[in-house]
């Protein structure tokens, strides 16, 4: 059999010789290409929750917003782009060639466990790291939690103008710092 008639069983691939390698080949790089894909969409997925989640708090708990919107544009453009952009050129796993061939119906780019994943546990373990963080530097610096929770309802609508004479210039100072 030649590499023409192997051709129009696979229909959408082309064959430009007639090297069965060249289909081997042509199936890793398919798995890779699929394999880093799914990781960098991951990766990019498991920062929407910590990222919105300040702004959920601001809204329902009144507490000062610990990350603006410039500061998180920041965080994705110069921490969040680079890595996801990276993993596209992740190596081969050992066993790329050793697996099954994926079910094209059954097997998506994003399916439920990816998001699970991501959103439910990854997500989750970072914006409770960071609240604990935010947390803990307000508190060292004499913020406890309960006087943040509610501070917008107490004072204005205009957070920044409420934390200055609610909690002082000290945390102003701690702000700018």
């Amino acid at each position: 059999s030649s590499g023409i008639n192997a051709e129009w069983s696979l229909r959408p691939g082309i064959l430009l010789d007639d090297n069965f390698a060249s289909i081997v080949t042509g199936v890793e790089e398919g798995r890779l290409i699929f394999d880093n894909l799914k990781k960098s969409i991951a990766y990019t997925l498991t920062s929407n929750i910590p990222e919105i989640s300040p702004f959920l708090f601001f809204i329902i708990l009144s507490i000062p917003l610990p990350l603006g919107t410039v500061t998180i544009l920041f965080i994705d453009l110069g921490t969040d782009l680079w890595p996801a952009i990276s993993l596209a050129y992740e190596k081969a796993e050992s066993d790329i060639m050793k697996r099954k061939p994926r079910d094209p119906l059954g097997d998506r780019l994003v399916n439920e466990r990816l998001i699970s994943v991501s959103y439910g546990q990854i997500g989750m373990i970072q914006a409770t790291a960071g609240f604990f963080t935010y947390f803990v530097i307000m508190a060292e610096n004499g913020f406890r939690p309960t006087k943040l929770i509610g501070l917008k309802k107490e004072k204005s609508t205009d957070c920044d103008s409420a934390l200055i004479p609610l909690l002082g210039m000290k945390l102003v100072l701690f702000l700018t710092a």
